[in-house]
């Protein structure tokens, strides 16, 4: 069966693991940097990765480049002028031979005095010179006139039935590769099985274009001749296999000049018109260009070796070319995101070997593992996050700011949680995790560590050996996070640590808190509600302004309805620069005018009047630069934080955290 390059899903069963949540994590990293989830994910793809084991996972550049040095190393390999002057070598040799002989027959018969002889073989030698002297330069004609030349060496004329032997075996196996072990000395009865099934197949996709009944059928066909193509299940498959294989001669026919060209067509014309072959094959070519357009049969290729071979090797060369330089086309101009699931690794593995299809295997894998998990999912033909994959980046932030409040040396640290008012303490346990009150059961911690490590002492503890009492206190609190998306945030780095932080501390409400309201407000030129799900692909606003007075507003305006507790908790690395005026349009202004600042002390002062309180954390601010934020905090009662922008989240988590556990 022809070697085919195709695109189909890939199958699994490579054993390399691949670590989807690590994966989803390189890509949240760069979602939240761009704010663009596709092109997210075609830079991951195409660049590749290391994983957190230090091992590299190359990319789809890697492996377009892998298949260009594939593909040229083979352009050094096969040399269709190189056959051509191989058999004109031999056929140049049975000349010489068959000369030699005449000359030694002319030397006999002078060496016999026979004046009659002598006579009679002069004429012989001069003919036979003569036919010789008149048969052309090309090849085929050469070879076509020895076939009625009657040789006078037997030698020469084993040589030339030998000759012709092989090259009808090597013309044959150049458009039946899989079948070329037929063909070592095909007779008249193989080649009329040759001859009746090209005849058959073209027969098969005439009707097929006709919209006719198939006759044979095909299961009548192969069965008939299904060992000229192994593994074929359908009329499709016979037909690209063959198509791909004469498309592949094609390309070896025009990767020669003009001249070795028109030498080599008519070579094969000629061949194969003295084996009856090639009315069938014209005929069979041209239905396979009509059923396969999407082939290029006129495709050349640069081949420049020098290796010994066969024709039919030339041939297999330019199909594996061609499949190269359909790879290389494919990666060269697709979106890796829609394109990797197409690619075909067997067809990568036997052109660029085991490793290549490992590493394009855990790509695929790692994109399809992504789609398994309900991590994204395709909508309006672009690839999004879902909610699930929104919430699994939450989770990695919010552990992640765990890890910093643990290694913090004045934040953080594990605290005795009390007991919250209205609640029921219950003697249940459950494994701890980042966010709760560590109120250990040290009973089931025990136990846990017990069946990891066996019985004996002393007993080792691991921090997945921890166990907690099970409580939820029975008030709610409510949280809206207003985030600044002014044009600043990002030029000074802060809009990522910020959309860390919101993902982190929403995912933590929404965990351990599901009674709790959660809201996220964003503000620029003006202000709006965002939905938690949008939080990694969140961009800046790139109108100038910075309005807290419609976000405060925003913000008391989700919590109207809601009882217990309220905060806004704002992070901004500004002072406010604008506001709505009375008819709610946005109005900016740098410096801020006095108007901006009073309009939104007195959106402060409704918080405050509501019973809402508003925790500022001031990124990379002086105090003495912007002191409208600590304003704030001595007209609502909240609090200020002057953090730079690494120690954003853990500063907003140890908060957050401490006044859960005091409630």
């Amino acid at each position: 069966m022809a070697i085919r390059y195709g695109f189909r899903r890939f199958r699994d069963g490579d054993d390399d693991d691949v670590d989807v949540d690590e994966f989803l994590q390189l890509l949240a990293d760069d979602v939240m940097e761009h704010g663009d989830l596709e092109a997210a994910m075609d830079r991951l793809l195409q660049e590749g990765f290391t994983t957190a084991e230090g091992e590299r996972v190359e990319g789809l550049r890697e492996l377009l480049e892998r298949t260009r040095r594939r593909r040229q190393e083979l352009e050094r390999e096969g040399d269709p002028d190189g056959e051509l002057q191989k058999y004109r070598d031999r056929l140049n040799q049975i000349e010489t031979t068959e000369a030699a002989a005449a000359e030694d027959l002319m030397a006999e018969a002078l060496d016999s005095g026979d004046e009659r002889r002598i006579e009679v073989t002069r004429d012989l030698v001069d003919q036979r010179a003569m036919q010789r002297d008149l048969m052309g330069d090309r090849l085929g004609e050469r070879l076509r006139s020895f076939r009625d030349y009657e040789f006078i060496s037997s030698e020469a004329r084993e040589e030339y039935e030998q000759l012709v032997g092989e090259l009808n075996s090597d013309l044959l196996a150049t458009y039946f590769e899989q079948s070329k072990e037929m063909f070592s000395n095909p007779d008249s009865a193989e080649l009329a099985r040759v001859r009746n099934m090209m005849d058959a197949l073209s027969t098969m996709i005439e009707q097929e274009r006709r919209g006719e009944a198939i006759d044979p059928s095909f299961e009548e066909f192969m069965k008939e001749y299904g060992d000229f193509f192994p593994g074929a299940q359908t009329l499709d498959d016979v037909v690209r296999m063959m198509a791909e294989r004469a498309a592949a001669a094609e390309a070896m026919f025009n990767s020669l000049s003009a001249e070795q060209q028109g030498e080599l067509r008519g070579l094969f014309s000629q061949m194969m018109q003295n084996m009856d072959l090639d009315f069938s094959l014209s005929r069979l070519v041209s239905n396979l260009r009509q059923a396969t357009p999407d082939i290029d049969w006129q495709r050349a290729h640069r081949m420049r070796g020098h290796h010994d071979g066969s024709f039919s090797d030339a041939t297999g060369v330019a199909e594996q070319l061609g499949q190269l330089q359909g790879l290389e086309n494919f990666l060269g101009r697709t979106r890796a995101a829609h394109g990797l699931p197409e690619v075909d690794i067997d067809a990568v593995r036997r052109h660029l070997g085991d490793d290549a299809a490992r590493h394009l295997s855990r790509l695929q894998r790692a994109l399809q593992g992504l789609k398994d998990r309900g991590f994204i999912d395709r909508e309006q033909g672009r690839l999004e996050l879902t909610a699930k994959g929104v919430r699994q980046i939450g989770q990695q932030a919010l552990k992640d700011l765990f890890g910093q409040l643990r290694d913090s040396p004045t934040l953080g640290g594990h605290r005795v949680a009390t007991v919250a008012r209205g609640g029921d303490r219950e003697e249940t346990a459950k494994a701890w995790e980042p966010g709760e009150p560590f109120s250990l059961h040290l009973h089931q911690t025990l136990r846990n560590a017990l069946y990891r490590q066996g019985p004996g002492t002393p007993i080792k503890l691991h921090p997945d050996d921890f166990a907690v009492e099970e409580f939820e206190a029975a008030r709610r609190s409510s949280t809206v996070f207003a985030i600044d998306l002014s044009l600043s945030m990002a030029m000074r780095g802060n809009l990522v640590p910020a959309k860390k932080m919101v993902l982190a501390l929403t995912q933590l409400i929404r965990s351990k808190y599901p009674r709790d309201f959660v809201a996220v407000v964003g503000f620029g030129e003006t202000a709006q509600e965002l939905r938690i799900e949008d939080i990694p692909a969140l961009t800046i606003d790139y109108n100038y302004g910075t309005n807290l007075q419609h976000a405060l507003a925003l913000s008391r305006h989700l919590m109207r309805n809601e009882r217990g507790e309220r905060q806004v908790v704002v992070v901004t690395d500004g002072e406010p620069t604008a506001h709505l005026n009375d008819y709610g349009e946005p109005f900016f202004s740098w410096p801020p005018v006095a108007e901006t600042l009073q309009r939104t002390m007195a959106e402060v002062l409704r918080c405050t009047k509501a019973g809402i309180v508003i925790n500022t954390f001031a990124l990379d601010i002086e105090r003495s630069q912007f002191p409208f934020v600590e304003q704030i905090s001595r007209v609502n009662g909240g609090r200020t934080f002057f953090t730079s922008v690494d120690e954003l989240g853990v500063y907003v988590l140890d908060d957050f955290v401490r006044s859960r556990r005091a409630d």
